[in-house]
């Protein structure tokens, strides 16, 4: 586990973050933050740790850019975590093209909206990358996701930040499932969906779960019903024998 005690944890980014924080689900939503929070909680109760959920649905880098200063400096993070990047590319394939952000524009911006919380505060960064719930990989918007998610990859190397690779996470789970599973517009996870995001932060602060420990008798033969175990060698005693 890699936070610390004590320490002021803030989460910022568009609707996936926000989730209700903000309405009938405040202060920390009914998504991944709320499940990260709860289980970190659960698992790490002597670390008293304080929680910030400052996630605005329909935010893009830009509108990040604009409440920079009250929701990310302002809050004075020991660790903040940026999900961000799925509107900027929705957007051009929602008939809103004007309003998304190209590739260049975002990697710039978020560059230096990082630069200026570390500067002004310290903190740690945890950087997610935008996904999109498509197994298509040459599928377009899912193309594109994957170009900003690799911008995302980088400025995570670049600061030292922790990586949060959820296209990876939610890959992994489309193996075997179809994207409805998740989420019914492939962005908007439902409960299940929140919770591949919330495993894939988990893993990356290494607050998993622990191992599971084997029974006391793992490696023992099992013995068919009504037949007790014997030593080895001894042929089995029926459960019913009289000579028992």
């Amino acid at each position: 586990m890699i936070l610390r005690t004590g320490e002021r944890v803030v989460f910022i980014g568009d609707s996936i973050t926000d989730c209700g924080r903000r309405q009938e689900a405040a202060p920390y939503g009914d998504g991944y933050v709320s499940l990260v929070r709860a289980f970190v909680t659960a698992r790490h109760p002597d670390l008293d740790l304080t929680w910030v959920n400052r996630g605005v649905s329909g935010d893009t880098v830009r509108d990040l850019a604009a409440r920079w200063e009250q929701d990310a400096v302002g809050e004075r993070p020991d660790w903040l975590s940026v999900m961000i990047g799925i509107n900027d590319i929705w957007r051009r394939y929602t008939g809103r093209p004007a309003e998304s952000v190209p590739i260049d524009e975002y990697e710039r911006t978020l560059r230096g909206l990082l630069r200026r919380v570390v500067e002004a505060t310290g903190c740690r960064l945890i950087l997610a990358d935008p996904y999109l719930i498509e197994p298509d990989r040459a599928e377009p918007q899912r193309a594109d996701t994957d170009r900003y998610a690799a911008v995302v990859a980088a400025l995570a190397a670049e600061f030292d930040a922790v990586h949060v690779a959820t296209q990876a996470a939610f890959d992994r789970a489309l193996t075997v499932t179809a994207p409805g599973h998740w989420a019914a517009d492939r962005v908007h996870p439902n409960l299940a969906g929140h919770a591949v995001l919330a495993d894939a932060f988990l893993a990356a602060l290494g607050a998993a779960a622990p191992a599971v420990p084997a029974p006391r008798n793992a490696g023992t033969a099992p013995t068919s019903a009504g037949t007790a175990p014997t030593s080895a060698g001894a042929a089995p005693i029926p459960a019913d024998d009289p000579t028992r």
